[in-house]
């Protein structure tokens, strides 16, 4: 049993969330990665691929994820969307409310944006 003291959480700052990673790894051993993101209102991420399957469950605020083009869906608080491997997406911050969420997935997963530059394995996954 590996136990992640609330102390050894990392937290990792980007132009669009914060971003606190719970288990990971390198954070727990585990294979897969949780952690929480957060964003502020009217803040988008990247348009973006990812190696693995990841699901996303609303915590406070609202979010649009955006999926291979398709139309919008909203989320709010208790919703959880499961965003499918190597699929393009972007998630949207209400733009009043903006956003928290906790995310799962693959501890090693990897991801690409629109143009196609690969951005390795976030920080706040490995």
């Amino acid at each position: 049993m590996t136990v992640v003291r609330h102390t050894d959480r990392r937290r990792t700052e980007t132009p669009n969330a914060v971003m606190t990673t719970l288990a990971s790894p390198t954070l727990g051993g585990s294979g897969h990665a949780l952690w929480q993101v957060r964003m502020d209102p009217g803040t988008a991420g990247p348009e973006h691929r990812m190696s693995g399957e990841q699901l996303w469950t609303l915590v406070e605020g609202a979010a649009t994820v955006e999926l291979d083009g398709g139309d919008p869906v909203e989320l709010g608080p208790g919703d959880t969307v499961v965003l499918p491997a190597g699929r393009l997406r972007r998630i949207v911050a209400d733009e009043h409310a903006g956003m928290s969420a906790l995310v799962t997935g693959p501890g090693d997963a990897r991801a690409e944006l629109a143009d196609g530059t690969d951005r390795g394995t976030p920080g706040w996954i490995a």
